[in-house]
């Protein structure tokens, strides 16, 4: 294994690390962003849910930038826009300046989510074994570490901006330096290629879009409903109502930690079988919980089954399209913002049409159909992951250092 890879994989990890501390900031302060600029409860669905739509905007754009500028630059390039965003919206002070900061994150955003996925897949494709899982765990430990500044701003009632400022100033920096080691792996030969020619053929794409899709509205309704259900139907304290997503949180982290090895030892079709069944029962229990503890083994079940799917989809789409990887992963990534609009919606909806226990059920299901597609998820012959891992390539493909 050469250093040009191991720093590869440390900067990238440090990116989604980065990536996950800013979102988290964003979504966790929403209320003191909403009492900020006086956002009304009618207006506020309108502002969240143009960030998702304009991330899929941007996602759309990279895959056409990246036909003429690398992943690692455009990724160089976004990480600051979204940081220096997210400064901007807890800076502000009238609405039309939320709406700009909030325009620009979505678009950024999008190229990010991206672009950095498509270079784990790439430095997958390098690697010769499952890594994206950890890549995603430096994830959901900056979310951890951003819902936990988020909390520090809150209890303190520091502004937004007193609050951010900091995370900016660190993470800014840092992030650029680390850029200078991202490696864009060449992509696989068109022989290689499962479909049809070597660009994406959306009807092969299409059951892992479905995949990606029921994984965030399963996540989705974890975000948005986990506090409300608990206090509201299961009757918990408003402090115990908060436990939830940062448990949630923290399984999501520990089960991708491990999941490399699993995919490794196991493929990857076994453990995303695992994970749908493990998330649907993780729902069963949430929606038939007595009580408020019960629940929050329901939320813990949700977090070890859901936190596979997701890496593990942007992994199979570059074993499936293996010279048209960053066109695949670009594509695949705007169905993760179909399910975050989607979810919320859809459990509310329910939940006051109907009952919220029902609504639970609906992810669920939604969840289950993952393992119709689950051998969509399937290794070919010839490629890493036949016997679950391949020999290490030699060829590293093309550091960024000197962009």
């Amino acid at each position: 294994m050469t250093d040009v890879l191991r720093r590869g994989r440390a900067s990238l990890a440090f990116s989604f690390f980065a990536q996950g501390v800013t979102f988290a900031l964003l979504v966790t302060r929403i209320p003191a962003i909403q009492d900020r600029y006086g956002v009304s409860d009618a207006l506020l669905p309108v502002f969240l849910a143009a960030v998702p739509i304009l991330a899929g905007v941007g996602s759309v754009t990279t895959e056409q930038l990246v036909k003429r500028i690398r992943p690692s630059r455009l990724l160089r390039c976004s990480q600051p826009v979204v940081l220096l965003a997210l400064l901007g919206a807890g800076a502000g002070g009238r609405i039309a300046e939320l709406a700009v900061a909030l325009g620009v994150f979505g678009l950024a955003v999008g190229a990010l989510d991206a672009s950095m996925n498509m270079l784990g897949v790439s430095l997958q494709r390098s690697y010769g074994r499952s890594i994206m899982l950890s890549f995603h765990a430096a994830y959901s430990l900056g979310g951890i570490l951003g819902a936990s500044l988020a909390w520090v701003g809150a209890h303190w009632h520091l502004a937004l901006w007193v609050s951010y400022l900091p995370v900016v100033a660190v993470l800014l920096p840092a992030t650029f330096v680390g850029s200078r080691w991202y490696v864009d792996g060449d992509p696989a030969p068109p022989g290689e290629e499962q479909g049809q020619g070597t660009g994406v053929v959306f009807k092969l794409l299409l059951p892992l879009c479905l995949v990606m899709t029921f994984a965030y509205i399963g996540d989705s309704t974890v975000s948005n409903w986990s506090a409300k259900y608990l206090k509201d139907v299961l009757g918990s304290s408003e402090q115990l109502a908060t436990v939830p997503y940062n448990v949630y949180m923290v399984t999501t982290l520990v089960g991708r930690a491990i999941g490399d090895v699993g995919v490794r030892r196991f493929g990857a079709v076994a453990v995303v079988r695992l994970g749908a069944l493990v998330a649907a029962g993780g729902f069963v229990v949430v929606a038939s919980a007595p009580g408020a503890w019960v629940g929050m083994l329901g939320f813990t079940l949700l977090g070890l089954g859901l936190c596979v799917l997701v890496p593990q989809t942007f992994a199979a789409a570059g074993r499936l399209f293996p010279s048209a990887s960053d066109a695949a992963v670009a594509r695949l990534n705007i169905f993760n913002y179909v399910g975050f609009l989607i979810g919320s919606p859809l459990v509310g909806a329910l939940g006051d049409a109907w009952s919220y226990r029902g609504a639970m059920l609906v992810p669920m299901v939604l969840v289950l159909v993952t393992l119709v597609y689950a051998r969509s998820f399937a290794t070919g012959p010839g490629r890493y992951g036949g016997g679950h891992e391949r020999p290490r390539t030699a060829d590293v493909g093309r550091s960024s250092n000197g962009l």
